[in-house]
């Protein structure tokens, strides 16, 4: 295998030996996106959003913050572009949700011992590290460490709160598209935020 280079895909490189592990589709949807090029994907969220409404006040900020949004809707449909730029992986997310676009940005980049660093909302404003694994063909992300950053503060999740957020991607063979899970659980409370859905996607020239 090819050494990697330092602006391929933060995921590309945490995975390394492991890429091959993948479900084609999976493995190509992880890897660099060349320059000059987007991977534009579109679908649909069966579940989306936080079950409990007495947290709804939280989740306006965080929505306010780019990071989650405020609610709980189903069949909803979603965009996303994907890009590479110097190492790191940047991406945007729209939630068609009822009377409103919602936008999410992250940007992950690789840590030494292949750990990676996701930055959510346009200030950044949600940091959270993860191991990234293959599984059964699946990429499986888990949470190390979730942090605040608000200007120069610094807020870290404390991990006795055992709070658990997990990402699992991977081609649906019945349904020929890709599927992805994201979850939120926490002691006591459960499922505490999800996304899971269906999607379709493609790697295109930035300009027609």
């Amino acid at each position: 295998m090819t050494a990697p280079d330092a602006s391929d895909s933060p995921y590309q490189r945490a995975l390394g030996e492991r890429l091959a592990q993948l479900h084609p589709k999976t493995a190509w949807y992880f890897r660099t996106i060349p320059p000059g090029q987007v991977g534009r994907g579109t679908g649909v969220f069966t579940r989306a959003g936080s079950p409990h409404r007495w947290l709804r006040p939280v989740f306006l900020l965080a929505e306010r913050w780019g990071v989650a949004f405020a609610g709980r809707e189903y069949d909803v449909p979603f965009r996303i572009e994907n890009r590479t730029r110097n190492g790191r992986t940047v991406s945007v997310r729209h939630f068609e949700l009822p009377g409103r676009t919602w936008t999410m940005t992250d940007s992950v980049s690789l840590l030494p011992g292949r750990v990676l660093r996701t930055e959510i909302g346009p200030g950044r404003t949600a940091v959270c590290t993860f191991d990234i694994d293959a599984r059964d063909g699946a990429v499986v992300l888990t949470v190390r460490r979730v942090g605040l950053r608000f200007g120069r503060l610094r807020v870290a999740v404390p991990s006795a709160l055992g709070i658990r957020l997990g990402l699992v991607e991977r081609w649906d063979v019945e349904r020929e598209r890709h599927h992805v899970n994201m979850t939120i659980d926490a002691p006591l409370l459960g499922r505490v935020y999800e996304y899971t859905g269906f999607f379709e996607y493609a790697i295109e020239s930035e300009t027609p």
